[in-house]
């Protein structure tokens, strides 16, 4: 493979990669905790939206619950956007392992 060959492979994947990225960031995510009492929406590029907390949650003796329940939801979301992200980067990639590219996250 001659080296300009390489060069437009490797712009090529560029490019894709930016598409990639911009679907990522136009791709929502959502997740809830607590029975639905908190939920959380966010975008596939880690992102978060919005966070909706049902009032039946807003106990004052138990801001513990609360708090623990929100970071769940937020986990969830942060996870989904992460699995999305993964699939989605690993078609441009074709299968490479990204996380061990220099520079790319």
């Amino acid at each position: 493979m001659d080296m300009q060959q390489m060069m437009r492979q490797a712009q090529k994947m560029q490019q894709e990669l930016a598409k990639t990225q911009e679907k990522l960031s136009q791709t929502e995510v959502s997740a809830s905790a607590g029975g639905g009492m908190v939920k959380v929406a966010g975008t596939a590029d880690g992102k978060i939206t919005s966070i909706a907390i049902d009032p039946e949650a807003l106990d004052p003796e138990d801001v513990d619950l609360l708090q623990d329940t929100i970071l769940a939801a937020v986990n969830e979301c942060l996870d989904s956007a992460q699995d999305v992200a993964n699939q989605q980067m690993r078609g441009v990639a074709g299968g490479m392992n990204l996380p061990n590219i220099p520079g790319l996250f």
